[in-house]
């Protein structure tokens, strides 16, 4: 019977398939999405470890009847199936040769809450975050809560058993799983569940596929039940391996629970009941340090007898990593002083019961004879960022500055709670026998261990090592009678090491159970029972070589190459979160695995690897996935390995244009400065034409630009000619320079007006550069590098003096003091001028909050809506922003840390109009309109003002405005906005330039007809 086994297997991995047939028949039958080009193939070849397989194809249904179609007809053409949620796994068990079922996008209802009996009826693509906070509603929760519960799914959860810090409240996801409705590979759908004596011989008795089903798992029970009981470890995490434990009649036979955790290797879910428990209302986080990781894990069972809902783990090279990385410092300054932390969470009904459960655990560690240091949290938002520093771990421990890449491959074992501290000390030995190093956190209050070690996966020797360590560590987890995982199931890197922990005969009775669902062995095959050997199919392999181009950006992080640059993304689906957060606006809007961080990198890597991406630098389904890209930069400080797809948009840009021509609309948004400057000659004219009916609607659509947008009118003035005429102020005292940028030079003016104002009343000389200068910020967003670094040279050569007399600069509009804060380093990072810039520029409060602490605010007391620029929350924060405000007594507050959804001109884009208005929709835009009438709206970024301002009644100013209102304590109108009077006037401003230019063209135009006339007389 094994054989027999390994031959379906075998089989079902060298499964010969026609794809295209198989693709026109899904897409003949189903409502839902089929994708089998190469760009959709590329994209689902990964998940978050480090294997690697291309599908066939991906389908999307759109809901069950999609589903049972998919299923049947990859049958009938002998296609394998692989169910996919998130897209999180670590241990390869979501990626395979087959065909990918991505339930994320459609199937992701919740269809019922009943708070009385406390379930939940979802869909399988459901994020835990949403049933969450519908469950909140009722003062519930689902209790397993993994590190990415704001992006992982339902679906992912329960073919992984996922666990997370709360599973010592409420149990892993088998705990909390009530019934399932099921499709077989052959297409029997069923609903399973706890199943009664009566009921079970019911159904036998019944005949047929259903009956057989239930008889044989009844004779497995029967045949494995004294050997289930004996091996199986009794520790809270025991993830491995297949829940034959819940076949046994103490356990109810609940079937479902026994296909927890089977990977999507049995059936296809496509409905589940979920228990829902208490949710403590009130939370406080007690932080307990010690001198190494170490002694942490020694005092879990006398902190767990405390009663805790949550218990975690750190040790010290993690808060290492992630100062290193410059991540959560926020967070890290929080933590009490020691080698290694553990994070204890009470909950109660009240913050007072709460406080004194945390309380009597204190006075109990302080009688020890070596009292830990201790920190309580009862502050929200303190909390949520020390919080920030143990859900970043698997982030902060890759591409460590410094240190080699570092991957998953034993980073899920578990022990019992009170071995954990011994078991460590091997782990570390072992780990150092290899010269291996890695981080040891995790769920301590159940004993669960995560790590990334710098496994050498490049080698032939390498990969030898590392599976030789994994083997011997399984030997070291099995000695202490543990599990290989404790929650993120075995897939391709545990899988083939089952046999040491439960022995051939059970493992025997996992290939039946397998069996009795898949008799074809063709869903998600290779993984858990006849398993591919956990060193194939890696994502990299000793002949990994990829492409290595030349580029305009040096990479000086990732060893000077784009490849290794895109091989930051570890698949941890950060960039997949649907609420909150800079990064990934696109992604938000689409629900588009290639519009997400993680799937533009994973298609630019796969363009180095040059396998399935052939094209190179002209792949259209590359550029399809940057297509979207705002270059936010919200990536790059969101993303906790910092993928920075702005950057490498830019870069590919510049390639795949090289040669051919752009649209026209990239050349009128790229030379901006340049038809500025001439424009700025004869303002009133070109707002004639940009601004009455019927000419504007020509100049739309010679420019691409919707019919919706406004074309935003010249200033009469510019900020530099206006500067020129004035009479310099504060001689003698400490100078700055101000960059007046195009938008505020040539848009709007009187936010440099104000700016100059603010500085002169802070005590500084302001200066402006002599000559008209730009840092080619539009540039980027369509890959004109070449330009762009010849506007940058430009820069340090005019401004030589001025940088390295360290004079501070600063830049009003955000975007451009990013070119010189992060492109700028990015081209030129061995040119000292070129850090001396970058380290000499500001954004307005930054400049007053470092340079200028002393200066006394004028007050201006009232409500701010306060929406920071992405690139400014991405590269500068928005701290000092508010710090500021606060001191001028002002109550601010943000509709939410996204994206406006212009971003320079792709909101003036035609194309990209309606999505741009669906990422304004998100949060900044209704939160504009709920604001009440006496609220300032302030924006720093030019194209935030201009979203607000074409798509609500209000109209933002920036900072410098409020400042230089509150200086002149100019007064509010109570029938109007605050922003209402300076509008009118500038409106009034442009109006009588207008009418200006209108007459002379009256006068012209008369005067020609006077002369046609005249001629014709004579």
């Amino acid at each position: 019977m094994p054989d027999r086994f390994a031959e379906l297997a075998q089989a079902a991995k060298t499964a010969q398939v026609d794809a295209r047939a198989l693709a026109d028949a899904l897409r003949r039958h189903l409502r839902g999405e089929v994708r089998f080009d190469d760009g959709s193939r590329a994209l689902y070849a990964t998940d978050g470890s480090s294997y690697r397989q291309v599908p066939i194809g991906v389908v999307i249904p759109r809901d069950n009847e999609d589903v049972i179609a998919a299923v049947a007809l990859a049958r009938e053409y002998g296609a394998p199936i692989l169910c996919r949620g998130g897209g999180t796994s670590l241990a390869g068990q979501c990626c395979n040769v087959a065909v990918v079922l991505d339930f994320s996008k459609y199937m992701a209802q919740i269809l019922e809450i009943d708070p009385v009996r406390r379930l939940a009826r979802v869909q399988p693509g459901v994020i835990l975050d949403h049933l969450r906070a519908a469950a909140e509603k009722h003062h519930l929760t689902f209790g397993p809560d993994p590190a990415t519960h704001d992006r992982c799914t339902l679906g992912g959860m329960i073919g992984n058993n996922s666990c997370g810090v709360h599973s010592v409240m409420a149990g892993k996801t088998d705990d909390n799983i009530e019934g399932l409705d099921v499709l077989t590979y052959d297409g029997l759908r069923l609903c399973v569940g706890p199943t009664s004596g009566e009921e079970l011989e019911k159904l036998i008795k019944e005949g047929g596929r259903r009956s057989g089903i239930y008889s044989r798992l009844t004779a497995l029970a029967a045949a494995y039940g004294e050997l289930i009981r004996q091996r199986y470890p009794n520790i809270p995490r025991r993830v491995s391996g297949y829940n034959l434990n819940y076949l046994l009649p103490e356990n109810g036979f609940q079937i479902a629970r026994a296909l927890v955790g089977s990977e999507g290797t049995c059936v296809t879910v496509l409905e589940a009941t979920c228990r829902l428990v208490e949710s403590p209302p009130e939370r406080v986080l007690l932080v307990i340090a010690y001198q190494d990781i170490y002694q942490c894990a020694d005092h879990v069972p006398d902190i767990m007898a405390h009663h805790p809902i949550g218990l975690e783990g750190m040790d010290d090279l993690l808060i290492e990593y992630t100062r290193r990385k410059g991540i959560n410092a926020e967070g890290l300054a929080l933590l009490p002083e020691g080698g290694g932390w553990l994070l204890a969470e009470f909950g109660a009904a009240t913050a007072s019961e709460a406080e004194a459960q945390a309380q009597g655990l204190m006075a109990a560690l302080g009688r020890e004879p070596s009292p830990p240091q201790m920190r309580l949290f009862t502050d929200k938002q303190q909390t949520k960022r020390v919080w920030e520093v143990r859900e970043s771990s698997l982030g902060a421990t890759s591409h460590v500055p410094g240190e080699p890449l570092t991957w998953e491959g034993w980073e899920d074992s578990a022990v019992a709670p009170e071995k954990l501290g011994n078991y460590l000390r091997e782990l570390r030995k072992l780990m150092n026998g290899y010269g291996y190093r890695g981080t040891l956190y995790g769920h301590f209050g159940h004993g669960c261990v995560h790590n990334r070690t710098n496994f050498d996966m490049e080698s032939r020797e390498g990969i030898a090592q590392y599976r030789k360590f994994v083997e011997e560590a399984t030997d070291l987890v099995v000695s202490y009678g543990g599990s290989l995982s404790g929650e993120h199931g075995d897939g391709q890197s545990r899988a083939e090491l089952l046999p040491k922990m439960f022995g051939p005969e059970l493992v025997q009775a996992f290939r039946e159970f397998k069996a009795i669902w898949d008799p074809e062995w063709k869903m998600n095959p290779g993984k858990v029972v006849e398993p591919y050997r956990l060193d194939e199919n890696l994502r990299l392999g000793e002949n990994y070589r990829p492409w290595e181009p030349e580029t305009h950006f040096q990479f000086v992080d990732d060893h000077g190459s784009l490849a290794y640059a895109t091989l930051r993304c570890v698949g941890v689906g950060k960039c997949r979160h649907y609420e909150g957060g800079v990064m990934c606006p696109s992604f938000r809007v689409t629900r588009e695995e290639e519009h997400s961080t993680r799937g533009r990198a994973h298609l630019l890597w796969e363009m180095a690897k040059g396998e399935i991406i052939r094209d190179g630098w002209q792949d259209e389904n590359v550029k399809r996935s940057l297509d979207l890209c705002l270059a936010c930069k919200g990536c790059k400080s969101d993303c906790p390995v910092g993928v920075d797809v702005a950057t490498y948009k830019a870069e590919f840009l510049s390639h795949y244009y090289h040669g051919r021509n752009r649209p026209l609309s990239a050349y009128a948004v790229t030379n901006l400065d340049t038809w500025s400057r001439a424009a700025a000659r004869i303002p009133g004219l070109v707002n004639l034409v940009t601004q009455l009916p019927g000419p504007r609607d020509l100049v739309k659509l010679l420019g691409g630009i919707p019919r919706q947008r406004r074309i935003p009118a010249l200033a009469p003035q510019t900020f530099r000619e206006w500067f020129r005429r004035r009479r310099p102020v504060n001689l003698g005292e400490p100078p700055v320079l101000l960059w007046p940028d195009t938008f505020n030079n040539h848009f709007l003016p009187d936010t440099a007006k104000a700016g100059v104002e603010v500085l002169e009343a802070a005590g500084f000389r302001v200066l402006i550069p002599g000559a008209q200068l730009c840092c080619g910020r539009p540039l980027y967003d369509w890959g004109m590098l070449d330009r762009a670094k010849a506007l940058l040279v430009e820069i340090l050569d005019t401004l030589a003096g001025e940088i390295e007399a360290g004079i501070p600069i600063v830049v009003l509009e955000p975007s451009c003091a990013a070119v010189f804060r992060d492109e700028l380093l990015g081209l030129f990072p061995r040119d000292d001028r070129a850090h001396k810039l970058a380290k000499q520029t500001y954004v307005l409060a930054e400049f007053l909050e470092k340079r200028a602490p002393d200066f006394p605010l004028p007050q201006f007391p009232g409500r701010a809506l306060v929406h920071g620029h992405c690139h400014q929350k991405a590269l500068m924060k928005m701290t000092d922003e508010e710090a500021v405000l606060r001191r001028m007594g002002i109550e601010c507050g943000a509709p939410a840390p996204g994206c406006c959804g212009m971003a320079g001109a792709f909101g003036f884009e035609q194309d990209k109009y309606q999505v741009s208005l669906a990422i304004g929709e998100l949060e900044l835009l209704p939160a504009v309109r709920r604001a009440a009438a006496d609220t300032l709206i302030i924006a720093d970024g030019f194209s935030c003002r201009e979203q607000i301002a074409q798509c609500t009644d209000r109209h933002a100013l920036h900072l410098a405005e409020i400042i230089q209102m509150a200086l002149d304590e100019e007064e509010i109108p109570l029938d109007a906005y605050p922003e209402t009077r300076r509008l009118q006037r500038h409106r009034a401003e442009v109006r009588r330039s207008m009418q200006r230019a209108g007459l002379v063209l009256a006068g012209i135009a008369g005067g020609m007809a006077l002369l046609w006339n005249l001629g014709r007389n004579r």
